[in-house]
């Protein structure tokens, strides 16, 4: 292949990158409508309302009976719903937790308003965003820098440090360092989410280890697409569809949920329910963090292996007397 044929190949080859950048970011944003979100109904009225709720759309939400506000208070504290539509005293009450996912808020706002008929609903946020940033918009932009950094560590760590052993400092390095400076600009600085600085810096470092980690895995196992087959996955999977900026039964399906299955879904997951629920659903995106970054390193301990195989040199075998 010429060199002008290599430089065509290249530039289709970047635009078919771009046009999978354009649809990955922006197919789930202008798809955004609920899927299977977990709600809840009380009152008096809750069987005429979990009734209409299925008539407008059967496969929007998954909606839970319980016997009043206070149960549904907890429910929403405990980090098992989204909202609640309570019934009685006159117009129903809407009970959220923009802290979840405010965009959800957003939408059962609505959704009380078109049930009562009146256009302004009775509303309670029960677990409130920080007020430093209301709408939410500070913490889903908080998830890509994260994601990014730890694509450029991975890659800088495969390119310039050819020892496997430094490359694991390097990643210990980043991890640490990268968790404790971010989360004293989202935490303390902009304040974009309260809670304990260091819960907030380890899960940021684990993030973060776990994006490099895999890049400097796969790179370690199978060679330099190894970067590239990270670098995409994070990037054109994980990031848009992490559901930071909504919720994952907001994306369509089965993206959001697997969106949760990858670091950047994970970790968006994970600050929040630290942040704001007590740790309350914290189980299962820690355990993907944890999984990614354990496989990175599993990934870097066989490479590892595999190059002291090689390395090793083999015994020369002895020569043997032929009788005369």
């Amino acid at each position: 292949m010429t060199i002008t044929r290599r430089a065509v190949a290249l530039g289709l080859a970047v635009t078919a990158i771009q046009a999978m950048m354009l649809i990955a970011f922006a197919w789930p944003t202008v798809n955004l409508a609920p899927r299977d979100l977990a709600i809840a109904v009380a009152g008096p009225g809750s069987v005429q309302v979990a009734e209409q709720l299925r008539q407008r759309d059967p496969e929007a939400f998954e909606i839970t009976t319980v016997a009043d506000a206070a149960e549904a208070r907890i429910a929403l504290s405990d980090n098992e719903i989204y909202g609640a539509i309570v019934t009685g005293n006159g117009a129903p009450q809407v009970l959220v937790a923009s802290a979840a996912s405010p965009a959800v808020a957003q939408q059962l706002t609505a959704v009380a308003q078109q049930l009562s008929g009146l256009p302004a609903a009775q509303v309670q946020d029960v677990i409130a965003t920080d007020p430093d940033d209301p709408r939410g918009a500070g913490f889903g932009s908080m998830v890509l820098p994260l994601v990014m950094s730890g694509i450029a560590a991975g890659v800088l760590l495969t390119l310039l440090i050819p020892s496997l052993s430094a490359r694991l400092a390097g990643l210990a390095t980043f991890g640490i360092a990268g968790g404790l400076l971010s989360t004293l600009v989202f935490h303390t600085w902009l304040s974009i989410l309260p809670g304990s600085y260091l819960e907030l810096a380890a899960i940021a470092g684990l993030a973060s280890f776990a994006v490099s980690a895999t890049i400097v895995g796969l790179a370690a196992a199978i060679g330099r697409p190894g970067i590239g087959l990270g670098a995409l996955t994070m990037l054109l999977i994980g990031n848009p569809f992490s559901a930071a900026t909504s919720a994952p039964e907001l994306l369509p399906q089965p993206w959001g949920t697997l969106g949760q299955l990858l670091p950047p879904g994970a970790a968006a997951s994970l600050l929040r329910s630290v942040a704001y629920f007590n740790g309350a659903g914290a189980l299962t995106p820690l355990a993907v963090l944890l999984a990614w970054a354990t496989g990175g390193l599993a990934l870097l301990a066989f490479a590892a292996a595999r190059t002291r195989q090689m390395s090793t040199p083999t015994a020369a075998p002895e020569p043997v007397a032929v009788p005369a």
